[in-house]
């Protein structure tokens, strides 16, 4: 049998890892390693246009499998790309090992052609950033980065020199047992006891829950049911804990709606769940407040805590459900549901008038439709901007369907790259971009991607010729919208010079049909539809102390707009509420 080299021993190890594609752009620091990957037979080199795209595209296959994806980038320029996509990857806690092939070691500091030091560069965006300076250091250090993206849900790097990948790698070198799980973390027994102490001090409960309760629905259900809480929600949280939810009172934050700021604000204990909320101008400053979390380090930083407790949120649950004391009184909870009700009911109007007939498209429209017509287990990914505003008024979660965007990081141009790497996890299951005009054309490149991989993701296009979320932010500071206006093509025109399936639609009544047609195409396909460049989702109060990147510091108010079939899941949760 033939000597292994470092490059072989790597992709060994990710394969051991559980890795199966390895996105990024060849380059000559990064040949061993693609040739190692090209013999193979259980890896898969994914060829993209750009690499961050490669980034972005791992980071969403990690999310969509709760495993460990990978990218790479050749050395210099070619690793700097997967930069951006590596930060929103590190945010969302998802675990992602970044290969960042390093010059020639012996040229290291030595100003060479396309020198930089990426062990040093993705240190602020990885839990674990380390040089394979040496093949002796292989498989060790490669192990290590793989346990730190896994153990702690974010980013490693290895920076990895094309010279040191040739090389024979280390004889008899100890390959370790590889955890690929995280274990389940329980709290301790007095934060449980004292968390169940003010739980059956309190009259009026409130849950507030994250992206942390994934895995938890029915132990928020039962909890929520035995203290009479109403249950809000973070965008992330969204796709976890909406869906069948009798006490379910919306979102806070300035994408929010509903009656979740009312609950959060009136009641005497707020439980903070699995969720690090960074608007914490919509978080109250006059109740008492317990923050559950499986992350130690984002305990209190938000808000001041009466209690903080480390544990995951449904280990935490079960400790806490046959403890505390059932609750009698409804009475706070039917008062948030019929707020909740309510105020969904006083702005569902501000998009049903007349709406299927408006020129240019009503938003809105378009994605109250998407939500009708898409799979029940469709991924959807969310362009930053007003996709965001879209995809949590419309979208309706099921449990099946998943909800992925750079949510905490901000990003723009992320929905097509996160396409890209959730369709790779199933080719059968449905993957939804929904790109605004903005997003897509910075990294449009890479629909070219899905032509050559043969990736059957529909990009429904907003394309309203603007960066709509910009101009709302100027203008809630009072300044004219300036630099924001773009000068776009026939999208659909571009799709079909690219060999995909390209439809254009200016009116209301060509939506649906052209939606249903593009999603009966077997490979990629672009609907372009032209939207109302003035649908701005503005608060209904303007106060120039709202600061630009969604956070209010003195209104308080989320925006006016529509809220799809929330307002029946409203209405229906209403019928349990008992009538004086």
């Amino acid at each position: 049998m033939a000597k292994q080299n470092v490059a072989e021993q790597f992709v060994d190890i990710l394969v051991r890892a559980g890795v199966r594609r390895l996105y990024g752009v060849v380059g000559d620091s990064l040949n061993p390693v693609v040739d190692a990957v090209r013999r193979h037979s259980r890896i898969d080199w994914v060829h993209v246009r750009h690499e961050e795209t490669a980034a972005f595209a791992a980071g969403a296959e990690a999310q969509i499998t709760g495993k460990l994806a990978a990218c790479a980038g050749s050395c210099g320029p070619g690793n700097l790309h997967l930069i951006n996509g590596l930060y929103d990857a590190h945010r969302s806690m998802a675990p992602v090992l970044a290969l960042a092939s390093q010059i020639p070691s012996s040229e290291i500091g030595l100003g060479y052609f396309q020198e930089t030091h990426p062990d040093r560069l993705f240190q602020e965006c990885s839990h674990y950033s380390e040089l394979i300076s040496s093949p002796k250091q292989m498989p060790r250090l490669l192990q290590t980065a793989i346990q730190h993206a896994i153990g702690q849900s974010g980013v490693s790097v290895v920076s990895l020199p094309g010279d040191i990948a040739a090389e024979p790698a280390p004889e008899k070198a100890a390959q370790s047992a590889l955890v690929t799980s995280r274990p389940t973390v329980r709290p301790g027994d007095a934060e449980i006891d004292a968390l169940v102490q003010m739980i059956d001090k309190a009259g009026k409960v409130t849950l507030f829950c994250g992206s942390g309760t994934a895995g938890a629905h029915a132990e928020v259900m039962r909890f929520a049911e035995k203290i009479k809480a109403p249950v809000g929600h973070a965008l992330r949280g969204k796709e976890f804990i909406q869906y069948d939810n009798p006490y379910d009172v919306g979102m806070s934050g300035l994408l929010g709606y509903g009656a979740a700021y009312e609950a959060t604000h009136e009641c005497d204990l707020l439980i903070l769940l699995g969720t690090d909320f960074p608007y914490n101008a919509f978080l109250p400053d006059d109740v008492r407040i317990a923050q559950i979390d499986v992350r130690p380090e984002v305990l209190g930083r938000r808000s001041r805590l009466d209690l903080a407790v480390w544990g995951d949120a449904r280990e935490t649950l079960r400790c806490l459900i046959p403890r505390v004391r059932e609750k009698t009184s409804r009475r706070f909870l039917d008062r948030m549901l019929k707020k909740h009700a309510d105020a969904l009911e006083g702005v569902v109007k501000a998009y049903t008038r007349k709406v299927d007939r408006h020129v240019p498209i009503h938003p809105e429209y378009v994605a109250a439709v998407l939500d009708d017509i898409a799979d029940d287990d469709a991924v959807f990914t969310v362009d930053t901007g007003m996709c965001n505003v879209w995809a949590a008024r419309y979208i309706s979660p099921n449990g099946r369907r998943r909800i992925i965007g750079s949510f905490s990081h901000g990003s723009m141009a992320n929905a097509l790259p996160m396409a890209i790497g959730a369709q790779f996890t199933d080719r059968r299951r449905q993957v939804v971009s929904m790109s605004g005009d903005g997003g897509f054309t910075m990294l449009m490149g890479d629909f070219l991607t899905l032509v050559q991989q043969d990736l059957p993701v529909k990009v429904v296009l907003f394309n309203n010729s603007s960066l709509g979320m910009v101009e709302l932010e100027m203008m809630v500071s009072g300044l004219p919208a300036y630099g924001t206006a773009n000068a776009n093509p026939d999208f659909a025109a571009v799709a079909r010079a690219c060999g995909a399936y390209g439809v254009r639609v200016e009116k209301p009544k060509q939506l649906a049909g052209a939606l249903k047609d593009a999603f009966r195409h077997k490979g990629p396909a672009l609907v372009d539809i032209v939207t109302d460049p003035n649908a701005l989702s503005i608060p209904p109060k303007i106060s120039a102390e709202m600061v630009t990147g969604f956070a209010l510091s003195a209104s308080k108010v989320v925006l006016d707009g529509g809220v799809g079939r929330m307002v029946q899941m409203a209405r229906s949760n209403l019928r349990n509420v008992p009538r004086p």
